[in-house]
């Protein structure tokens, strides 16, 4: 069943088999056309495509469920596969049975088709059971930290040497962190150790704690790919990564603060999720070193973290985050979360917590889709503020990465651009 689960479902090679038997499956439904057929069918399918174009501007443009603008590819498949089940549909009419056997097939074949090309086109599940929301990875084996181990009088990038146990790419996987303070429900993190942490004596390595959007995985498989790019142009040298959870398996919208609706997801991160990084795992426990990030939900929340911890995450990297806590439905949050007192909701908002006080050792990374409408606007607000604040702040659009796979990917690159020298893991 594992196995099943790891499925890529968004390689080229799964594509084109799709897009093969789709094709197919639509040309059978016109192997000897009839003129009043033709009629029919053309009808259909530009009836069907019509309302499936009406279908997808409710959703994006009206009713804004996505809070994000889809992109063209998008839109294309979406009224692609309302033409396609259209044309299915009206051939159980005055058809012959293998025309009708032929069209009840194909119309879950072409909705998957086009669940494939839309999943393709955000490129945030790779694999079946990200899809389904279940994660693939095994645990990850760690060996407990070593209290001798030396911290480098310098940058480690000036004494690290290779040994030859050194593997070219490192492990992924996950573990299950106790929500000792906090009691929240969370789900098992993603652990990244990089090439340099698998070796017989491991340099202490810095921290790097992630939290993904909502919904979506504490899948560690993002930051792995990206770390191992970078490992292997230094020497093996990467941080140490956790991809943590801040939504639970509920995928609720949890704020990432402590309340009774949700829990303590605050006091999780930056208590629990830290003790068992401190006890279990070999890294600098200096805040120079340690770095908090997201991504959408997850960017609001580390920003949200480093302006109120200050003293623990000295780098943030916010990936298209939202500007504030529940920015996605705020009147709701405002009533469920705070019972109406908006003093106590702008009291959370980091753009709030940053005026009147300075952060001059704080390195902070904004990166959101040019074409992403609803962030990019969250994004300047935030990092201008920030800069005002004394952060040193690197501001970066990905080129038409709107709010998808891309923009995480290219996000994360850009911030490991900037943090890599600042870690001591590169010139």
């Amino acid at each position: 069943m594992n196995e099943l689960l790891k499925l890529e479902i968004s390689g080229p090679v799964v594509m084109i088999i799709a897009g093969v038997i789709g094709v197919g499956f639509f040309l059978l439904l016109f192997l000897r056309p009839s003129a009043r057929w033709a009629r029919t069918a053309i009808t259909a399918i530009v009836v069907a495509g019509l309302f499936g174009w009406l279908t997808v501007w409710l959703v994006e443009d009206v009713m804004d469920v996505f809070h994000v603008g889809l992109t063209p590819r998008v839109w294309f498949w979406a009224i692609s596969c309302f033409a396609a089940v259209g044309l299915a549909v009206v051939s159980f009419r005055h058809s012959q049975r293998w025309r009708k056997v032929v069209a009840a097939l194909s119309i879950p074949v072409f909705v998957v088709v086009a669940g494939l090309g839309i999943n393709t086109e955000f490129g945030l599940n790779k694999t079946l059971g990200s899809a389904l929301g279940i994660s693939t990875e095994d645990a990850i084996q760690l060996a407990k930290p070593d209290p001798d181990a030396s911290v480098p009088a310098g940058p480690l990038w000036q004494s690290w040497k290779p040994p030859a146990d050194q593997p070219a790419k490192g492990e992924a996987g996950t573990q299950v962190i106790p929500a000792t303070a906090s009691g929240f429900v969370a789900r098992p993190a993603g652990i990244y150790l990089p090439p340099a942490a698998l070796t017989a004596h491991p340099p202490k390595l810095p921290l790097f704690v992630l939290m993904m959007g909502q919904p979506g995985l504490p899948d560690p498989q993002y930051v792995s790919a990206a770390l191992d790019e970078f490992a292997a142009r230094n020497n093996g040298l990467a941080p140490i990564a956790i991809v943590a959870d801040q939504i639970g398996p509920d995928q609720n919208d949890t704020l990432c603060l402590d309340t009774a609706k949700y829990g303590n997801v605050e006091k999780y991160i930056n208590q629990d999720v830290v003790n068992w990084a401190k006890a279990n795992l070999n890294i600098l426990e200096d805040r120079e070193h340690w770095t908090i990030a997201g991504y959408s939900n997850g960017g609001q929340c580390a920003i949200s973290f480093a302006v109120k911890y200050p003293q623990m995450w000295g780098n943030v990297v916010d990936i298209s985050g939202e500007e504030f806590p529940g920015a996605e439905d705020p009147a709701g949050n405002l009533a469920s979360i705070f019972d109406g007192n908006q003093a106590a909701y702008d009291a959370q908002k980091p753009i709030n917590n940053m005026k009147g006080k300075q952060f001059p050792n704080t390195t902070a990374v904004f990166t959101v889709g040019s074409d992403d409408t609803t962030y990019v606007a969250a994004a300047k607000a935030v990092s201008a503020a920030a800069r005002d604040a004394g952060m040193t702040v690197t501001y970066y659009e990905v080129p038409n990465g709107g709010h998808v796979g891309l923009a995480l990917n290219a996000g994360l690159t850009k911030g490991f651009d900037v943090l890599y020298p600042r870690l001591g893991l590169s010139k």
